[in-house]
């Protein structure tokens, strides 16, 4: 998969170079940036252009201003952030069209090593739709393009594919998306073995192809969170009320055979804590499985389970996890996602946290320098462990 450019294998010095980064971090009222993950992660990249000697001009979307100049949507943040983080000014070019009077002005005036942060890229109506008049006006800007959005590369917009076709320079991959593809497309498809995957959150519906992909890949495939019960329902289990995709149940008999098939160990909760209703403080219990009564919900898996899924988990030497165990955001059911966090900060194995809510969880139980690599972005890597092609990553550059 990674056959294509990085910015390494390009030449900078001196050019403008367009980088499409993901600076959609979460604001407050106050406009503060609650979180700066994301910020953070563009830094390798920006810093490694500025010191090549580029005119580093930077694009993002914030939200979804839909098209429309929406004021508390603005990147105007992100630069201050940025120019803190950096130790030098960044030319924030304020334009309600992205590529204004101002964008053109301030790049024209840009020295080696300077940086300029375009607006909101979703201000544009034509952004999310591709369309090339927009894309036209961004490659106007640049010699050469790199893309280090890795959680909107599933997304063919203008300033992630669209603006590919119109620069006359290269296009490359910034360093995150190197990584991506590094941990991810290794660890689907060239993994070392044992490989296992652990699936929660909860519906079965948004990870049918996961599944059906993982199945082709893994030796162990965990199922947790609310999809399983779909799958014990299949397996004719009451499950009371807890969360079920009737819709689904053929399909979690399929891939049950398909597992088998395969020689691939499919594991499903042998154990739930249960409750009387979807609240912290709500009488729970423990139950052996098949034995959800009506009138109770399972919310987590119960400690039989942990203690199954962690020992698969200790044998194995690449672990993808994508998906909460159980309600983590509740702490009395926040358990077997902790769990789960906590062995797979202790073993030693190629670890990889594949975006979404296990990302929160794992951060959560402050175990997330313990990982060997967190995705940054959840439907893209959702799609890349499905084994689609991304096209934010697909338009650039061979090597």
């Amino acid at each position: 998969m990674m056959n294509k450019k990085t910015i390494r294998d390009i030449d900078v010095k001196g050019k403008r170079v367009l980088v499409r980064c993901d600076f959609n971090v979460p604001l407050d009222e106050n406009l503060n940036i609650t979180d700066e993950t994301r910020i953070d992660g563009a830094l390798p990249t920006i810093k490694y252009l500025m010191e090549k000697g580029a005119k580093v001009i930077l694009c993002s979307h914030l939200g979804k201003p839909k098209g429309e100049a929406v004021p508390k949507l603005s990147l105007a943040p992100v630069a201050k952030k940025l120019s803190e983080k950096l130790g030098k000014e960044i030319v924030f070019a304020a334009d309600a069209t992205v590529v204004g009077e101002n964008a053109k002005k301030a790049v024209a005036e840009m020295k080696d090593g300077d940086v300029v942060l375009l607006e909101n890229t979703r201000y544009r109506a034509e952004e999310t739709k591709n369309i090339e008049t927009f894309s036209k006006e961004l490659a106007s800007l640049a010699d050469s393009f790199v893309n280090d959005a890795f959680g909107t590369a599933h997304r063919a917009h203008c300033s992630t594919v669209g603006v590919t076709d119109y620069i006359d320079g290269d296009a490359a991959c910034g360093f995150l998306i190197e990584k991506e593809i590094e941990f991810l497309g290794n660890a689907v498809n060239n993994p070392v073995r044992p490989c296992v995957a652990i699936l929660g959150g909860s519906k079965v519906s948004s990870k049918i192809s996961v599944i059906n992909n993982l199945l082709e890949k893994v030796d162990t495939l965990i199922i947790g969170g609310g999809m399983a019960y779909t799958f014990m329902k299949a397996q004719g289990e009451e499950v009371g009320n807890s969360l079920l995709e009737a819709d689904y149940l053929d399909y979690a008999n399929e891939m049950i055979a398909k597992a088998k098939e395969k020689g691939v160990k499919l594991l499903l909760p042998i154990d739930t804590v249960v409750a009387k209703e979807f609240s912290n403080d709500a009488e729970h219990k423990t139950v052996g499985r098949g034995e959800i009564e009506a009138g109770w919900e399972g919310l987590d898996i119960g400690e039989k389970t942990i203690e199954l899924y962690s020992d698969a988990v200790k044998e194995a030497k690449t672990v993808v996890w994508n998906g909460p165990m159980g309600v983590f955001e509740m702490p009395t059911f926040a358990k077997g996602t902790n769990a789960i966090a906590q062995v797979l900060a202790e073993i030693d194995a190629t670890t990889i946290i594949g975006g979404g809510d296990s990302v929160a969880a794992v951060n959560q139980a402050g175990l997330g320098d313990k990982m060997s690599h967190i995705s940054t972005g959840g439907g893209a890597s959702l799609e890349f462990l499905e084994g689609k092609e991304l096209p934010g990553i697909t338009c650039l550059n061979d090597k």
